[in-house]
């Protein structure tokens, strides 16, 4: 009877036992639930900013359509690449996708289903990416309204679109690979290099491209923009727009306003900075104006030019006729000595986007006009009214040699066929 007493105290005291077990990890359940329901809503709140910082809502939505669905048209010498819809619906999105996936996708260039993405995509650079942030932005993503929208395909020119290709191109060109902080920088300049080189892509506009399109290196010396016809200017090179000798000040004011005592960004530029440098928090506006004006580049100093003292009587008429359409259409706002007014009307005088051994930018801007971002801290910007239809194509020229070369200005000359190149490059 004891031994029954004692076997039925025991299994009392068991059942007792898995009770409280049982109510304790309920308890948990309880209390988890409602803080993982607060580190989700985090993550998407981070990822929020981050995917502005990447400016991926710049490709993957169309003018006039649903944020993030895709559809835009790239253009490149390899044909057309058409940005996929990155909302989470299931059936024309990445609803199906995992965390891993997207991680796979960011960090080395595959899709969900493995297959190989082109760099139009430019996993080169994401592959910088910290996982926790490749988390974070796919945790903003699935938290967007589904879109249904199905894209077309991509229009690659044969034999790019020979996938075995792509497999050799990624062997010679890719790497994958995480942001290695230098230890002998400060903490700032580590955030800003990991921003510039990874979420911010600079390398995939501002650098030097071969037949391939692989960029030649990533130190930021500037090339043309593929399929834009436009010249992202080196960011190291003080004849460009290496920012060495500015204040930290002046370079985070030109990244978040797109205006400067010394610059005014235009072009593609100028719309990465409306898009997304704008929101960039002070800390990190401030850390990637301290890796930028760290960049240097090894360089004569001098600026290919025309030489004055042995000019002939023909190039004084030429550069004559350039002064005589600057004073008819360009002198009222910039000034009969081209130095502009203060954050008005950029100066000439002295402005290394003027003076560039590559003039598309200089014709561009006459030919398609155009303005510096609008942004909250400068939100009706003054702008530059077209002459495509006004002038033609040798006046433009004309008159582009002009401004390249007065006021102590010196670059080449501009030919009526370089402006004829370039025409239709807007942005």
């Amino acid at each position: 009877m004891r031994h029954l007493t004692m076997t039925f105290i025991t299994s009392s005291w068991v059942c007792i036992a898995l009770l409280w077990g049982c109510i304790a990890f309920a308890a948990d359940m309880v209390t988890d639930e409602p803080k993982r329901a607060i580190e989700k809503q985090q993550a998407a709140v981070d990822g929020a900013y981050l995917t502005r910082v990447g400016n991926c809502m710049g490709c993957h939505t169309i003018k006039g359509g649903q944020p993030f669905a895709g559809g835009r048209r790239l253009s490149t010498s390899f044909g057309i690449f058409v940005t996929p819809n990155i909302t989470p619906d299931k059936a024309t999105g990445i609803g199906l996708w995992s965390e891993e996936d997207f991680w796979q996708a960011l960090h080395q260039g595959k899709s969900r289903d493995g297959r190989l993405l082109y760099p139009a995509f430019p996993y080169t650079e994401y592959t910088k990416v910290t996982r926790e942030d490749a988390n974070a932005m796919f945790a903003y993503l699935q938290s967007l309204p589904p879109v249904s929208q199905s894209n077309p395909p991509n229009d690659i020119f044969f034999p790019y679109n020979f996938k075995p290709l792509l497999a050799i191109w990624r062997a010679l060109y890719f790497k994958a690979g995480s942001y290695e902080p230098d230890q002998s920088q400060s903490e700032a300049w580590n955030r800003g290099a990991y921003l510039t080189q990874g979420l911010g892509h600079c390398n995939a506009c501002h650098s030097t491209r071969n037949v391939l399109g692989a960029s030649q290196d990533d130190a930021l010396t500037g090339g043309q923009i593929m399929g834009m016809n436009w010249y992202a200017p080196s960011l190291s090179s003080q004849l460009e727009a290496g920012v060495g000798d500015w204040a930290i000040e002046e370079i985070a004011a030109l990244l978040t306003t797109g205006i400067a005592q010394r610059a005014v960004a235009s072009g593609p530029m100028a719309t990465v900075i409306r898009q997304s440098l704008q929101y960039l928090s002070q800390a990190d506006v401030h850390a990637m104006a301290v890796y930028l004006k760290s960049l240097t580049a090894n360089e004569s100093g001098t600026v290919p030019g025309v030489s004055f003292s042995v000019m002939s009587g023909n190039l004084r008429r030429h550069l004559d006729l350039g002064g005589q359409l600057y004073e008819e259409y360009c002198q009222t706002c910039h000034g009969a000595d081209g130095k502009g007014a203060s954050g008005i009307y950029p100066a000439l005088a002295g402005n290394r986007s003027v003076m560039m051994k590559s003039p598309v930018n200089a014709i561009h801007s006459v030919l398609n006009g155009g303005y510096s971002p609008t942004t909250a801290a400068n939100p009706k910007p003054y702008g530059m009214p077209p002459f495509q239809q006004i002038l033609r194509n040798e006046e433009v020229a004309l008159v582009v040699s002009y401004i390249r070369n007065a006021w102590g200005n010196r670059a080449s000359l501009v030919t009526a066929l370089d402006v004829d190149r370039n025409k239709g490059g807007g942005y």
